[in-house]
Order: C-alpha cells, then sequence, then structure tokens
C-alpha cells in the first residue's frame, strides 16, 4: 500500500466508524491510516466486484477506481449485491458509487466507464496500488495480468462457476502471475460463462472476501459449496 502520512489524522466520525479496527493491535491507527491511503482499482462492478467494493469501502480504503460498461439487468441481482431493484437499467458504476457512498461518504470513488483494453490498461492501471480482477473473460483477464506484471501492482484474480470458485493472488514481487497458472486461455466455448452455466447466488461473495495466504508458495486456493 502507500506511503502513510502520519500527520494526516482520523477525523472524529473516522475514528468512531472504525472503533472496532483500531482496538484491534493488528491493525489500531497506523493500520487504519494505511487503509484510508490506499488506492485499490476493481475492474468489474459485478458479482464479484459488489461484495468486494462494499467492504473495502467499509473497512476505510481511502480510494477506489471501479471500471465497468454494463447497465444493471434484473438477472444480476441474484449475487451483484452492490445493486438493488431501483437501479435496474442505470448505469453499473452510478448504482456502484451511490450505494459505496452510502456505506461509507468518505471513499473518494474514481469511475471508468470503459472496457479495459490493450490502449488503455496500463493508463487505468498505473496510479493504483492493488488490482482486483473481477471479470469473467479471459481476453480481459490475460491483458489484467499482463498490465499488472508490466507495472509491478498485485493482481487479485478470483473466478467462479457454479458451486465452485477460485482465488489467487498474482504478480507480487518475485511470486507467480496468472500465465505461470495458466499458460494458454482454453479454447473458445469450453468453459461457460455464469449466464450460460449458472452460479450460486453467495458464491461471489465468499469469493470476494476470501484471501489466499501464502500467494508466493502457492498457486490458488478454491473452495467448493
Amino acid at each position: 500500500m502507500t506511503h502513510v502520512d502520519m500527520q494526516s489524522n482520523l477525523s472524529p466520525q473516522e475514528i468512531t466508524r472504525y472503533s472496532r479496527h483500531l482496538i484491534m493491535p493488528e491493525v489500531a491507527m497506523e493500520g487504519q491510516k494505511r487503509l484510508k491511503a490506499a488506492k485499490v482499482l476493481l475492474i468489474g462492478a459485478g458479482g464479484l466486484g459488489s461484495p468486494a467494493a462494499l467492504y473495502l469501502a467499509a473497512a476505510g480504503v481511502g480510494h477506489l477506481g471501479i471500471v465497468d460498461f454494463d447497465a444493471v439487468e434484473l438477472s444480476n441481482l441474484q449475487r451483484q449485491i452492490l445493486h438493488t431493484t431501483s437501479d435496474i437499467g442505470r448505469s453499473k458504476l452510478a448504482s456502484a458509487a451511490e450505494h459505496i457512498h452510502a456505506v461509507n461518504p468518505e471513499v473518494e470513488i474514481e469511475t471508468y466507464e470503459t472496457r479495459i483494453a490493450s490502449d488503455n490498461a496500463l493508463d487505468v492501471i498505473r496510479p493504483y496500488d492493488i488490482v482486483i480482477d473481477g471479470t469473467d473473460n479471459f481476453p480481459t483477464r490475460y491483458l489484467v495480468n499482463d498490465a499488472c506484471v508490466l507495472l509491478g501492482k498485485p493482481n487479485i484474480y478470483g473466478s467462479i462457476f457454479r458451486f465452485e470458485g477460485q482465488a489467487s493472488v498474482f504478480a507480487t514481487q518475485n511470486g507467480p502471475c496468472y500465465r505461470c497458472l495458466f499458460p494458454e486461455p482454453p479454447p473458445p466455448g469450453a468453459v461457460p460463462s455464469c449466464a450460460e452455466g449458472g452460479v450460486l447466488g453467495i458464491l461471489p461473495g465468499v469469493m470476494a472476501a476470501f484471501r489466499p495466504r501464502k500467494p508466493s508458495n502457492s498457486f490458488s486456493a478454491g473452495v467448493r459449496l
């Protein structure tokens, strides 16, 4: 995470908001300041991005970037808890920003209504400390991985299918990357999407909250519900 400015004190409201963190010696004031100084980019405001965004905001991560270009659909609401029925038809970015600020108005939000592509990935990712890849297609996963490797950014990856999920942290210093685990993408059509194969609604929340313990020693971890 970013360097902590020890002169940048938490406001009285923030001290109350994060009081359960502050009384933990493993977090305390210095840890909460590090969270406030952090800049995290979420690529996708869908099944994986929704719970991740809410928990990051609630925890006090000071700056969130969100990349998405879709609108909210009724079928999203079974798992994309960042959005509500009244948001159907709205931009996911507008819905995400509104609901994140409802959880924590202290968070700064930067939105990117675009598709991550080879001509913008480096520019979008560069200002952030950590990238969370919540995308659902292989070309974007490889692109995000490659950009994170080039920029030296940790890439937190998750994927879901029916009752199973996988998560890992890639591109850490001296650690493996997504291409180390999957050198080549599967043939087109070989892996069904959630729209084709389905997904249990709670699974994205489980995977978004899950973090492998030692990414440098093991490629990934998975769960089955």
